[in-house]
């Protein structure tokens, strides 16, 4: 179980954010630098209780339309090797000193615990509360037998999310630029499984969307 430290981190998870999300292709630019608030997200724990694991909304306003990201998160007390070019930047946290914060879809920890997520082998975690399950986040799988597992953290990222394949052709596909979706998720062709979960927006309502979609097979 993660324990969640009410405690001071230098610099805040979005100013490290708000320097790092233009460099991603997935990022809408805005009028000038992102203007980003915290909307929503949930947690994951690490087996190993090692890496902090945290799938974090933020919405922009620095557009003439808001736009919510979905950022997957991990936070490790050393270095992750071989990842350097995923590393969103280092914090000093006021409980467990210097944390390395890493695009979550290159973190072999967070990227194995994905398919379980989305088979329903592990829950999702309240983003502010230890040991409290997220009743928002909702998930689901169809395919026949266990969902495939080896997916890599070599991610490709594109204009709209991020993929993540794996070497029987299944690929994860994450949705980071988040739609807002009022009726049950219409999914692409091939898709066995899937996670959507909510976010605040900027007016004060909640908004529910995909985040998650298990292919299986060839891409469609």
């Amino acid at each position: 179980m993660a324990v969640i430290h009410h405690t001071d981190l230098k610099p805040t998870k979005l100013e490290l954010l708000t320097a790092w999300l233009p460099s991603r292709p997935w990022y809408q630019r805005g009028a000038g630098e992102p203007e980003l608030a915290k909307a929503g997200g949930f947690r994951l724990d690490d087996p190993q209780g090692e890496v902090g694991i945290e799938f974090m909304v933020v919405t922009d306003t620095s557009g003439t339309q808001p736009i919510s990201y979905l950022v997957p998160l991990t936070y490790r007390g050393a270095p992750l090797e071989g990842a350097e070019h995923a590393l969103v930047g280092t914090m000093e946290h006021g409980v467990l000193g210097r944390r390395w914060a890493y695009d979550g879809c290159h973190d072999p920890v967070l990227v194995a615990l994905l398919p379980a997520l989305i088979e329903g082998q592990v829950q999702a975690q309240d983003q502010n509360t230890s040991d409290t399950p997220d009743r928002e986040v909702a998930r689901s799988y169809i395919g026949d037998g266990p969902a495939p597992t080896g997916f890599s953290a070599t991610a490709v990222d594109d204009h709209e999310g991020t993929e993540l394949p794996a070497p029987d052709g299944a690929a994860l596909r994450l949705h980071r630029v988040l739609r807002p979706s009022p009726d049950a998720p219409v999914l692409p062709p091939g898709a066995t499984g899937h996670v959507t979960g909510s976010w605040q927006m900027p007016d004060g309502t909640r908004a529910r969307g995909l985040f998650v979609v298990l292919r299986t097979g060839a891409r469609a």
